[in-house]
């Protein structure tokens, strides 16, 4: 059986319904699951002839039982007539949000397997109301999940974060022996189930250069890091560390691990973003529902274009699909 995947229109001013759409009808992914996009129809339906897309779309109802057309739960009327590309605007928050809402439900409630984030702007959604830093946060809460650690994933090189969308002067404070503890715990969890990785090693990199110098650049390693370390190792969780972040992927340690927990945000992604930035998936362990998004953002710039690498979003839905799979084995043993 082929799992059922609700993917999201983002934001509907940059490329975020180009490549859904463009996603859904692809090949390789009809092989792997059932797409159901979630957002307007009509803004959708409006991208098919700059497109050239030939497949019908049309309302969802469940069961879903035509493999001909692309089922679509509608969630607009008439929005499309405010595309503006390239701007953060309210309808087009507002789009992205009640997206997120209903694929979530169909998650929740069992009508999909797993959902699929397409790009959304931040600014968008705030001006629309939806205040929270980012998608990831937002599904945590409508999920009502307690607990969720980013991870990005590209093939085999899985890099989680102890902080996301943290200004870099405040990352410090926002680091403490519990968080970390908590974080490379989810990320130990979901590589054994959704990874189905039987005894994960996962490698913690340092906050200061050079790990910190014994002291010398900063206290945070001695202070919070290494207890956080022991802590994780009294309970069996694989995790070495502090290491030294330009060392640790000059010499490509990162191929030793399974998964690279980085402090912060630019510190994970600018690595792994350089070696496979077309393929990078962002995956929010530690979920009640499986979710997943490209490793990109909006791309204003080339909004309208109709020239966005899908490659991302293919990997996304695969991994979404993937994990789908995973869990319904694990429901089995």
């Amino acid at each position: 059986m082929k799992p059922t995947i609700a993917i999201t229109i983002g934001d509907f001013n940059g490329i975020g319904p180009e490549i859904a759409l463009r996603a859904a009808v692809h090949a390789s992914i009809r092989r792997v699951c059932i797409p159901i996009l979630v957002g307007p129809l009509n803004i959708f339906d409006h991208l098919r002839g700059p497109l050239k897309i030939r497949q019908k779309l049309q309302k969802v109802v469940f069961p879903w039982k035509d493999p001909s057309a692309i089922p679509v739960l509608d969630v607009g009327d008439g929005l499309w007539a405010d595309i503006q590309y390239g701007k953060a605007t309210k309808p087009a928050g507002k789009s992205a949000g009640v997206s997120i809402e209903k694929a979530v439900e169909l998650c929740t409630t069992g009508k999909a397997d797993a959902m699929v984030t397409a790009p959304a702007s931040k600014e968008a959604l705030n001006i629309a109301g939806y205040g929270f830093p980012g998608q990831t946060e937002m599904v945590a809460l409508l999920s009502r999940s307690q607990k969720v650690a980013m991870m990005l994933v590209a093939g085999s090189m899985r890099v989680g974060l102890v902080t996301i969308h943290t200004a870099l002067r405040n990352v410090a404070e926002h680091i403490s022996k519990e968080k970390i503890v908590d974080k490379v715990s989810i990320i130990d969890g979901s590589l054994r189930r959704d990874f189905r990785i039987k005894a994960p090693r996962i490698a913690v990199l340092a906050l200061n250069p050079h790990a910190g110098e014994q002291g010398l650049l900063g206290s945070e390693e001695q202070d919070i890091i290494i207890p956080a370390m022991r802590e994780l190792q009294n309970q069996s969780i694989k995790a070495e560390g502090p290491f030294s972040a330009d060392a640790f992927f000059g010499i490509r340690a990162d191929k030793s691990f399974d998964a690279i927990v980085a402090m912060y945000h630019d510190q994970g992604l600018i690595p792994i973003k350089m070696s496979s930035f077309e393929k990078v998936v962002n995956f929010s362990a530690g979920l009640s529902i499986i979710r997943t998004s490209p490793g990109h953002g909006t791309a204003y710039d080339i909004a309208g274009k109709w020239k966005a690498n899908i490659s991302s979003m293919l990997e996304a839905i695969k991994l979404a699909a993937y994990f789908s799979k995973n869990k319904w084995l694990s429901s089995k043993t």
